[in-house]
Parts: C-alpha cells; sequence; structure tokens
C-alpha cells in the first residue's frame, strides 16, 4: 500500500455497490481459530478450510464437525462492531447496493445475522461455491447487480478478502485493530481502516457523501 487513503488504483468510475466479509467486519463471533485448529491437529497459522481438503476423508469429517461446532457457539454470541449500523443506513440512503461474501457455513452466516439484525441480498457463504481467496463470489454479485467490478468495493480483515477483491478488480479495503483475529496480510489493499468508525474517511477518499451525524436514530437495518 502506498498509504491508506492515496492509493493509485482508485478507479474513474463511481462507486455502485459494497461487498463486506461478515465475522471480523461487521460483527464478532470471537472465534478463536487457534483452538479449533488445535483441536483438529492442524498445524498453528494454516487455513482451516484448505486443510480440511488435504487430509484423509474420515479425519476431515470429523474436523468440520468440530467446526460447525465452533461456529455455532460464535453465532450464538456475535455481536455488531462499532460504526457498522451507521455506515450501512448511510450506504442503503444513498442507494448502494450491498452483499455478503463469507467462508463461513450459510446456516452461521444467517443465524449471525439474524442475532444482529441485519438482512443482506445476496449473501454468498462456502457453501455457494468457491471460497476467497478465490474471486468467484464477487463475480457473482457483481453479474447479479449488473455491475463492473471497477465500480464495486470489497472490505474485509484479512488477506483473502483482499486477495479476492484484487483478483476480481475491484476497490479493495483491509480492515484491521484488535478485532482481526489471524495475521492480516493487508499489503495489498487499496485502503485500511482500524475500524468502521472511520467509514467517514474512506467515503471522503471514494467521493461518497460522508455519514450524517443523526443522534438516536432508529435502525431499519435492511440492506439491498
Amino acid at each position: 500500500m502506498t498509504g491508506p487513503f492515496d492509493s493509485p488504483h482508485l478507479p474513474r468510475p463511481p462507486v455502485r455497490g459494497f461487498i463486506f466479509d461478515l465475522d471480523g467486519t461487521l460483527v464478532d463471533s470471537r472465534l478463536d481459530f487457534d483452538a479449533i485448529r488445535q483441536e483438529m491437529g492442524l498445524p498453528g497459522g494454516v487455513p482451516i478450510l484448505e486443510a480440511l481438503e488435504q487430509i484423509e476423508p474420515a479425519r476431515a469429517q470429523h474436523s468440520h464437525r468440530i467446526l460447525e461446532r465452533y461456529e455455532r457457539e460464535g453465532a450464538e454470541r456475535a455481536v455488531l462492531l462499532p460504526g457498522v449500523p451507521e455506515l450501512l443506513e448511510h450506504l442503503n440512503r444513498l442507494d448502494m447496493r450491498q452483499a455478503i461474501v463469507t467462508r463461513n457455513s450459510r446456516a452461521m452466516a444467517e443465524k449471525m445475522l439474524s442475532r444482529c439484525g441485519l438482512d443482506f441480498d445476496p449473501v454468498v457463504t462456502r457453501d455457494d461455491g468457491p471460497v476467497k481467496p478465490d474471486p468467484w463470489a464477487i463475480h457473482y454479485i457483481c453479474r447479479q447487480w449488473r455491475i463492473p467490478p471497477e465500480r464495486v468495493v470489497v472490505i474485509g480483515d484479512f488477506r483473502f478478502d483482499t486477495e479476492a477483491g484484487r483478483r476480481a478488480g475491484t476497490i479493495t479495503v483491509f480492515l484491521g485493530g484488535e478485532h482481526t483475529a489471524e495475521p492480516p496480510g493487508d499489503e495489498q489493499a487499496d485502503f485500511r481502516l482500524d475500524s468502521l468508525q472511520q467509514a467517514d474517511r474512506l467515503l471522503q477518499a471514494l467521493g461518497l457523501p460522508i455519514i450524517p451525524y443523526r443522534p438516536h436514530q432508529e435502525s431499519t437495518r435492511h440492506f439491498r
């Protein structure tokens, strides 16, 4: 990166859509990836989904049950991260398309979204096709929206989010800070934020209106 808000990769066409990662970006489920790997007997730091594809079927099946248990428990304690409701409602007022691409299961994603009062369409999970860093899900959403990737922003808290966005041809935003659970590898992101509470800085850099201050506003939390 050349800097958090002076990226040379910013395209000329106006932004029309935002694709978010879910856990660690919009919500916090406090998943302990090191504990998951340890219980599965996987080496530290390896991507879990990719590692499960490389082990023998019986062990992989057992490990998937472990992952599902951790995800279920995480979904039951998920909370919205700071700055999320304000940003999503503002993007809704700007008529921005909004979607989710997550490496989580559909069951976990739907439970977290329901618990946190969020409703996105589409929501693409690992149950639907190739997972990030493959750009398949991003291309799928852009085709659905009929919006070219260069007019879409991808926001996530892990290097696979940035890699998938870059491979798809979108603007990429790495979200760091205390809720980032894994080593980020954010060097290739167009922008970096420590929290979505800093979203106004990103909006300004994208040429979009900043979030107006509206105290005590009720949330609709439905995002298209």
